[in-house]
Order: C-alpha cells, then structure tokens, then sequence
C-alpha cells in the first residue's frame, strides 16, 4: 500500500511531527485542525469563529485530496467547553449535508495553542 503526504498552503503548516493528511489507497486520514489563521498562524478569537476556521482549515485540506466535505465518514470533534455543542452543530450543518458522517464530541481539558476546538477526521474518495 502507498501512503501519500497530503498538504495545502491554504490551511495551517504542520506545529510538529505530523502531516496534515495522509492518504492509504482511497482513505484520507485528517488531522486534527485546531482555528489558526494559516497567513499568520494566529490563533483566531471567538468561539464561533474558531469554529469556522477549523472546518475552513479543514476544507483546505480535503480539497488537496482531491475530495469535498460529503466524502467525510468520520469526524471528531474535541471541545474544551461542552456547552458549545449546540454552536458546533450549528456550524457543522453550514459545511455538510446529510447523509452526515459519523461523529463523536469529546470534552477535552485543554487542546493546543489555547484553541477551544479541535476537529479530525476521515475520508473516502471514490
């Protein structure tokens, strides 16, 4: 099986020992995007923002793939105040259409560079 790095200028460069995506076969495995602005790799303000700039950084990196937001199958979504669930689903719905992938949201202590949401996930292209 070949693995291939899969990188976009249009979304944050990898902060340490990863890749943005990998692809194995047809699979692309996200990493996680934290809301850093990828011109300045500033961490943007408010929550909704950050949100919004996470599934930004994210669309950036799917289409590197060759792939768009419906074929997502998995996302995982690390908050670190569960009460913006609600915000995330909200903003969630501006980027996909059902069928939804699979999801979990995961309540975390703290995620890096003081984000306050953190979203991975996984692709198939067909």
């Amino acid at each position: 099986m070949t693995k291939t790095v899969i990188t976009s200028d249009k979304a944050p460069a990898a902060i340490g020992t990863y890749s943005q995506a990998i692809k194995a076969g047809n699979t692309v495995y996200l990493s996680g995007q934290i809301p850093l602005d990828p011109k300045t790799m500033d961490l943007v303000e408010g929550f909704e923002a950050q949100t919004v700039q996470v599934f930004e950084n994210l669309k950036a990196v799917v289409e590197a793939a060759g792939g768009s937001f419906k074929d997502f199958v998995k996302v995982n979504i690390f908050l670190t105040d569960l009460s913006h669930f609600a915000k995330v689903n909200e903003v969630m719905g501006r980027y996909f259409d059902q069928p939804y992938p699979a999801r979990a949201a995961i309540g975390v202590a703290a995620l890096p560079r003081g984000a306050q949401v953190e979203i991975d996930g996984v692709l198939v292209i067909e």
